[in-house]
């Protein structure tokens, strides 16, 4: 077994810990936020090195999405190392697979991914998911896909709140 101690990154993804809840705005063409649904999501820690997201929404479209992320820190991925994850959905078949890096002010996890472009079937898109803090208690996660012209256009965002346990 290898065992590995935790570096300032795999620290900086326990700060998620807790209890959130969620609101998910789809970005429309027009550039206009639209509300799709709200959820749940438990951020716990597997270990020192890995960060587990754990979202469960209200019913959209006829189907109750379930969301698992994981998020880690790879220091032998690249020259300064990477973050890496990975994201399921209860309503799709696609396995995404996450690399990514912190901003220089740490408010900021840039991850990139590739899978379907859900505009046009069957080509394979670019996507970009931005995590971004707005202080302790607040976090948003804005996702984009790079067209074929190679622009990034927004996706959606979902807008996250620690839920303060009633005292």
């Amino acid at each position: 077994m290898m065992k590995m101690d935790a570096q300032a990154q795999h620290r900086w993804l326990r700060q998620f810990e807790g209890e959130w809840t969620c609101r998910s705005e789809a970005v429309t063409a027009a550039g206009k936020d639209e509300a799709c649904w709200t959820g749940r999501e438990t951020v716990r820690a597997l270990g020192e090195l890995w960060t587990l997201f754990e979202g469960d929404g209200d019913a959209f479209e006829g189907v109750r999405p379930r969301t698992l992320m994981t998020l880690g820190f790879d220091p032998s991925r690249g020259e300064r190392g990477l973050f890496v994850g990975s994201w399921v959905g209860s309503m799709m078949a696609t396995l995404w697979t996450y690399e990514g890096a912190l901003d220089e002010s740490a408010q900021a996890l840039t991850l990139d991914t590739e899978g379907p472009d859900f505009k046009s079937g069957g080509r394979i898109a670019r996507y970009r998911d931005v995590v971004a803090l707005h202080g302790p208690d607040e976090r948003t996660l804005s996702s984009f896909m790079q067209d074929a012209d190679g622009n990034w256009i927004p996706v959606m965002r979902l807008r996250y709140l620690r839920a303060i346990a009633e005292r």
